[in-house]
């Protein structure tokens, strides 16, 4: 199996250099590495000084998503893995995703669990954030549980299912991964083969409006499913968030958004 690595990145030189060198460590090697720089002020273009035999490209800042479907668009080979430019791999995680694989042929998407640091300590990760890896799509139905460091899947899934949504300034992995795992079973090694940093400024993950977002991608999926039971799941879940929306602007007094979460309350009712 040949891996191309697709690696987005923003005003992250220092970082950058870690997560490319815990590919350089993989006990299964990676034969591209594509590093995507969105727009980077900083000495991010001198990457490849310190790795010559990386693929960099440059594009003027358009957004995480619009990077990894750059990054997408240029490998060369059939099975594609991620890396946050914040995070790093474990030596054996590349290796072990595509012992999965060879031994489940039906499975064109894997994820693993992960290790997270914060200023330098390791923390607990919350129990919502678990991974049980029995049906991924509930399981990722009310928070992303994929980390997109951890994923590897096959162009196949991207060429079926679409890239990942340009429109979305966040939650665009969530977005793919729902639209993957509601058509194709998704495996999980659940063992910690990542590490996810934090604590240093500007990760999108921290953003406090990530539920309106997480909305979005949820209408657009309703939109879209034929599966009945699925659909039932998704418009639960939607009103569920639509209503922890609704008392937040109920408490400020927010009365044109408190209207407006009315209203889509009583259209995913009754749709």
């Amino acid at each position: 199996m040949d891996v191309s690595v697709v690696i987005p990145t923003y005003n992250r030189y220092t970082l950058l250099k870690r997560a490319i060198a815990s590919l350089y460590s993989q006990t299964y090697l990676p034969k591209e590495i594509i590093v995507v720089d969105d727009g980077s002020t900083d000495n991010t273009k001198d990457i490849q000084k310190d790795f010559p035999n990386i693929i960099y490209i440059y594009q003027e800042n358009r957004g995480v998503s619009a990077a990894r479907n750059v990054g997408i668009q240029r490998a060369k080979n059939e099975w594609i893995a991620f890396l946050d430019s914040d995070d790093e791999w474990h030596e054996a995680k590349l290796q072990k995703q595509v012992e999965f694989h060879k031994n489940h042929h039906d499975i064109l998407m894997s994820y693993t669990a992960e290790q997270w640091v914060r200023d330098g300590q390791v923390v607990k990760i919350p129990k919502k954030y678990r991974k049980i890896g029995k049906d991924a799509f509930l399981e990722n139905l009310s928070y992303c549980n994929i980390a997109p460091s951890s994923v590897l899947l096959h162009q196949t899934l991207l060429n079926q299912i679409g890239l990942f949504d340009e429109s979305l300034e966040v939650c665009e992995d969530y977005d793919l991964w729902l639209r993957i795992s509601a058509e194709h079973n998704v495996g999980l090694i659940n063992e910690q083969l990542i590490v996810k940093y934090a604590g240093h400024d500007e990760q999108l993950g921290f953003r406090r409006d990530l539920e309106r977002f997480r909305c979005m991608a949820l209408e657009k999926l309703l939109d879209n499913i034929t599966d009945k039971l699925k659909k039932e799941k998704i418009k639960e879940e939607l009103i569920q968030k639509y209503r922890l929306l609704l008392k937040g602007n109920i408490k400020y007094d927010k009365i044109s958004d408190i209207q407006y979460y009315e209203n889509k309350i009583d259209k995913i009712k009754a749709c």
